[in-house]
């Protein structure tokens, strides 16, 4: 059957180092022109970064204890909430605040930290994502001020909220 939607979660292999669906999902978003063994190796040394100053840092329980521990606090952390979504009604455009399915805060936080990288010129990739990544988990970040204006909108339009579906 033509235009099937298949399931790519289902379908998604963990990826070979972390075995980790989250960061194979990553990968795959980083990827580009179907070159998935640079996207590992942009990822894998980001994530090596990411333990070297781990390293570095002192010893604190608060501290995440590897690589794929301040990945997934970073996710964490960038998902956004609420969003607002255009809607006409009555020949007007409100922004309608409405609640973000677990798919979508997913895909929103993955794209906002990719744009957040990809916008910066000079250094290589892998230190760009270690870089964003490493300030996400702290709560700091291109991609954290891209969510936190997320929410400024929503709370703004919180009065539109009623037209929601």
């Amino acid at each position: 059957m033509a235009g099937r939607i298949t399931s790519s979660d289902s379908q998604l292999r963990p990826d070979p180092k972390f075995h980790s669906r989250l960061l194979a999902k990553f990968i795959n978003c980083v990827m580009t022109d179907g070159r998935k063994t640079a996207a590992e190796r942009v990822m894998y040394d980001a994530l090596s970064e990411i333990e070297t100053r781990l390293a570095k840092e002192p010893p604190n329980e608060n501290l995440p204890k590897d690589g794929l521990d301040v990945f997934e606090r970073a996710i964490r952390n960038v998902k956004p909430r609420v969003e607002v979504r255009s809607k006409r009604i009555g020949g007007a455009n409100y922004q309608v605040p409405i609640q973000v399915t677990e798919k979508r805060q997913r895909a929103l936080a993955f794209r906002w930290i990719i744009v957040a990288c990809r916008k910066e010129k000079g250094r290589p990739m892998h230190m760009r994502v270690a870089d964003e990544l490493w300030q996400a988990a702290r709560g700091e970040g291109k991609a954290m001020a891209t969510r936190e204006q997320t929410h400024r909108m929503a709370e703004a339009n919180k009065a539109f909220a009623h037209f929601a579906r």
